[in-house]
């Protein structure tokens, strides 16, 4: 049985047979509906999904019966942070993020020794999916050596890394390992990985996931639990150890009618993702339902259900239907499985008809929109749920111009606003403007997940052609599909070439320029830019547009569906109303406008019908892991424990696991803190832990070329998260993160308080490091929103960071921090550092109680400055196990001890 045993199981009683039609049994089952508790028929779907998890693995030890309770009393135990634990069925890594999680695995497994206990005990207890994904740098981009020229310039960089998962993969049972070139982690995961219904041992049950990135929600689409969490957390699970949370509220979203011609999915996500950051979803699930979701094809779900952590909740959950199994089976899964799945969800009463009535569900709160008022929007300039109608474009960008500095704002004075800036490229006269487009990219496993607008962006570049339009040379264009099946029916389609003459070549398969791998723009451009100080803008189908993510040099980014990102690089400019200005002049010298080019839903529908087909999906997936020749020809250390190399710049021991004792250490103090930073709202991820290219002169920089590394395999942040001396030289290295210490300026430095010089923050950090001193950071709302990276929490703490204290965090990050041993503190509402009078020159000293046994989730802290000052925080440790976590130092400590003590 699935991680329990049946024989002494609490739950034995409701063990049902799942019959096949023909005779025999699928196995056994949890049945909900023989607990023969009304509760659960009122039960949002997703919940229902923790309730079966509780009952399964209910020991009475990890998991007890009253967890279970809890859980079918959810709409009394939801409003009070009641805290369960929780056991996914399996993990998933993206490699960025989950390089550094295998690393801590490599690390523990090496501490074990040293504890006197079996370092080969230390081995995933749940099946474990790593994909290379975030091996796509685009320094090749418009041309039809693309793909494999950057394929190969990524594997020379990084090598070592690859080599590194290649081993774990050998070495730790439960984990594969998909190579480089095999799609997103996500789209492979949709399409190939998600399993639904498990069948283990004989025991049936809910498919859910944990992954280390943020967008693990878009297997929500097919019916899966899951979402996203740090490193840190993947350890915890991976290990078979229950991750504690809170039982979530849940918002019911209520789907009517259908999208309007010319509407597409895009463009409904931007309005969910606003809709939702307006209603309030941090920390919760939303489920959606109606007769709305059932016109909703499974890939428009998986686009809805990825951009989760956009608008701010921990699940976008679509319970399955018939949608739903017809996706599996055109993606390839077996007509036994998928018979299989369906009759255990029916069983459950877990399978849903939208079309019929339903039993009421209870939610906590309820939003809902009728599918036909959505019209065709952007979101930018700087961030995802800033949605703007595409007939309101051209007047909101000059409103963009005109505001002050700010997510809505550049501040470019009237009399520069119409500046043209001519130039040569490569022989040839350009010219650029502020709202130029110089970067258009199809790319991130939101949208190319999603044929209908995959064909609709070829339909888009087909109409351009034969009407004589084409992309200008200095405009930098890339399609980096999420899934190798994207390419293949591109090509079966007829499409890719028409994308191919407008510069849409693919330029590899996995996350590009959606996570700031959009290498650099050409020189001349690149100047033009610079010397003229141009506001220049990047159009892309990504789900992500903090500033100085996409590209250092677009400080305009706009998310847009794949067939706009086609139209605005025609246009070669965001400054355009298309419903009354041409995207360009074509054959004959005739103005040629969007409604000219774009395709109507009736065409794409029967593309998509006619190229989207079973044996794609079976080719591609069959072969998956053999199609990459270099990866086939890697070597690696067949060992049990990793040989690690002291002069690597790629994989390092990480240091916090040495020098570690059985006992643990207590709460940590905090006094006579300086401030390392002073920050306003909305930091994300990318500016605390930037994964771009590592610039030259940076502290990153200086390390590297100290150990030998020429400057053109610098590689980028993410590339090198397994290496924690990056890690930290990396921490708040974005060249747009705005510090108030520097009077509101932006770039990676900040102030050394006692003497007043302007450093890079590391150099910062180090020197108070050097005297003796705690640094803690202030900050706005939602701080650390963006990815689940635990980087943005290893970076602080190896800094010396011992504190953040915000007015809120976004889930991940927070979670992350209590990982890594430091303190998340709020500001109570109503307060934050400006209302207090703090400047981030005072220090602070945190009056924690020195006994772990006086401290509890959410109680509240007093915190005070050297000149007197005195105010209140809430201790964002949110559950019981948090508070264990801290008392170790953090979740590793925490883990080592446990499992060491467990082999004893």
């Amino acid at each position: 049985m699935a991680n329990s045993s049946a024989t002494k199981h609490a739950f034995k009683s409701i063990l049902a047979s799942l019959p096949k039609p023909g005779g025999g049994e699928y196995g056994k089952f949890f049945s909900l509906p023989a607990l023969n508790d009304p509760r659960i028929d009122r039960l949002p779907y997703s919940i229902r999904v923790l309730l079966e998890s509780a009952i399964r693995h209910c020991d009475n030890f990890q998991v007890t019966e009253s967890d279970v309770e809890k859980i079918i009393d959810w709409e009394n135990t939801s409003p009070k942070l009641a805290e369960i634990p929780f056991k996914p069925a399996r993990c998933i890594l993206m490699d960025n993020t989950g390089v550094p999680a295998v690393v801590d695995l490599a690390a523990m497994r090496d501490m074990m020794p040293k504890l006197g206990c079996d370092p080969y005990k230390i081995n995933p207890l749940i099946p474990v999916d790593a994909v290379i994904d975030h091996a796509v740098r685009v320094d090749f981009a418009g041309r039809h050596d693309a793909l494999d020229r950057n394929e190969e310039l990524e594997f020379q960089r990084n090598k070592e890394r690859f080599a590194f998962l290649k081993w774990a993969s050998n070495a730790f049972h439960n984990m594969q390992v998909f190579p480089p070139g095999s799609g997103t982690v996500h789209q492979v995961n949709i399409e190939y990985l998600a399993r639904v219904v498990f069948n283990e041992d004989g025991i049936l049950y809910f498919d859910s996931v944990v992954g280390t990135d943020s967008h693990t929600t878009m297997a929500n689409s097919l019916g899966v639990a899951g979402w996203g969490v740090g490193g840190i957390e993947a350890v915890v699970a991976m290990l078979g150890q229950p991750m504690g949370m809170v039982l979530p509220g849940v918002v019911g979203f209520k789907l009517s009618g259908k999208l309007r011609d010319g509407v597409t999915t895009t463009d409904l996500v931007l309005t969910m993702t606003q809709m939702l950051r307006k209603h309030g979803a941090i920390g919760k699930f939303v489920e959606f339902y109606g007769v709305g979701v059932g016109e909703l094809s499974l890939p428009a779900r998986a686009t809805i259900a990825n951009m989760s952590p956009e608008y701010g909740a921990t699940m976008g959950f679509f319970p399955v239907d018939q949608v739903a199994l017809d996706y599996l089976k055109l993606t390839g899964r077996s007509d036994e499985t998928v018979s299989m799945i369906e009759a255990y969800l029916r069983a459950n009463k877990m399978f849903v008809e939208h079309h019929e009535p339903e039993t009421e569900r209870v939610y906590s709160s309820y939003l809902e929109l009728d599918l036909s008022d959505v019209e065709p929007c952007v979101s930018g300039p700087k961030r995802p749920h800033d949605r703007v109608p595409l007939k309101e474009m051209k007047s909101d960008w000059h409103a963009c111009l005109d505001n002050e500095v700010g997510f809505k704002g550049y501040a470019v004075p009237k009399e520069q606003q119409g500046k043209v800036v001519k130039f040569d490229f490569h022989g040839r006269p350009a010219e650029i403007k502020h709202g130029s487009v110089v970067l258009a990219a199809i790319c991130s496993s939101t949208n190319t997940s999603n044929p209908s607008v995959m064909i609709g962006a070829g339909l888009v570049a087909k109409k351009a052609c034969e009407l004589g339009l084409e992309v200008k040379p200095w405009v930098k264009t890339s399609l980096t599909p999420g899934s190798v099946v994207a390419t293949e029916y591109l090509k079966h389609s007829g499409l890719q070439d028409y994308l191919n003459q407008q510069g849409f070549h693919v330029a590899g398969h996995g996350c590009a320029t959606c996570v700031g791998n959009s290498g650099d723009l050409d020189q001349f451009v690149s100047a033009a830019i610079i010397e003229n100080d141009i506001v220049a803008a990047a159009v892309l189908s990504a789900n992500r547009n903090f500033e100085g993510r996409v590209n250092p040099l677009t400080r305009a980014n706009y998310l847009a569906s794949p067939p706009l990102v086609v139209a605005y690089a025609l246009a070669g400019t965001v400054d355009i109303d298309f419903e009354k200005e041409p995207v360009g002049v074509g054959k004959g010298g005739k103005e040629v406008f969007l409604r000219d080019i774009w395709p109507s839903n009736q065409e794409i529908d029967q593309v998509v019908e006619s190229s989207v087909q079973t044996h794609l999906f079976k080719k591609v997936y069959d072969s998956i892991m053999e199609r990459n020749h270099r990866w086939n020809e890697l070597p690696v250390p067949k060992v049990a424990l990793y040989p690690w190399d002291d002069n690597s710049t790629y994989i390092r021991k990480p240091t916090y696991l040495e020098g570690m004792s059985m006992m643990p250490p207590g709460p940590p103090t905090v006094k006579e803190a300086y401030c390392l930073l002073n920050l306003g709202d909305s930091i994300t991820t990318d500016h605390i832990s930037y994964s771009g290219k590592i610039p030259e002169g940076t502290p990153a920089a200086k390390y590297l070329l100290e150990h030998g590394v020429d400057p053109k395999n610098f590689s980028s942040y993410g590339g090198r998260r397994g290496n924690n001396e990056v890690v930290m030289r990396g921490a708040f290295a974005n060249m747009r993160i705005v510090n108030k210490l520097l009077g509101g300026k932006a770039g990676p430095w900040t102030i050394h308080v006692p003497t007043g010089e302007k450093l890079y923050v590391y150099d910062v950090a180090m020197k108070y490091k050097s005297e003796g001193h705690d640094m803690v950071i202030i900050a706005g709302a939602e701080y650390g929103s963006g990815s689940s990276r635990d980087s943005a929490a290893k970076g602080p703490m190896l800094l010396g960071v011992k504190s953040v204290i915000a007015k809120s965090f976004e889930r991940i990050h927070r979670s992350n921090l209590v990982g890594m041993g430091i303190i998340p503190l709020c500001f109570k509402a109503g307060e934050d550092a400006d209302s207090l009078g703090l400047t981030g020159r005072e220090r602070y000293t945190i009056h924690l109680p020195t006994s772990i046994a006086e401290i509890s989730p959410g109680q509240d802290v007093t915190v005070t400055t050297h000149d007197g000052r005195s105010f209140i925080c809430t201790l964002r440790l949110d559950t019981q196990l948090e508070v264990t976590y801290f008392n170790h130092g953090g979740i590793l400590p925490y883990m080592v001890r446990n499992l060491a003590a467990q082999m004893k």
